[in-house]
């Protein structure tokens, strides 16, 4: 059974860094490698949003609210995927999801972590 634990939220001010982790478990040993994980966020009555992917073959892709403050990385040895979030935002306040997905027909979520940036 494949899961995966989301830690390192909190409340923070705005300017401050978080950085968030994803411990995966469960996997087939030799195929964590081989998800895309990514990290996405969600507020209360809107749609899950992408924020970060780094593929299996080692690309990293941000949306573009992200692509200047947040780094997505990923320890395939360690089934980890982190999220480093610098200048933070109260709009960056949300729960926040790792996510794996595989061949467009594996997808496994977390249950998430919540970040609240105070003003």
């Amino acid at each position: 059974q494949v899961q995966l634990v989301e830690t390192g939220g909190g409340v923070v001010q705005s300017g401050g860094s978080l950085n968030l982790s994803c411990v995966a478990s469960g996997f087939t040993p030799g195929t964590y490698q081989n998800y895309a994980m990514s990290w996405y966020r969600q507020t209360p009555g809107k749609d899950r949003e992408l924020i970060a992917t780094y593929s299996a073959g080692g690309f990293t892709k941000y949306a573009d609210f992200a692509a200047d403050r947040f780094i997505i990385s990923r320890d395939n040895a360690r089934w980890k995927l982190d999220l480093q979030m610098n200048s933070l935002k109260p709009e960056d306040s949300a729960t926040y999801y790792c996510n794996a997905e595989f061949g467009g027909y594996l997808d496994f979520w977390g249950r998430g972590t919540q970040v609240t940036v105070s003003a």
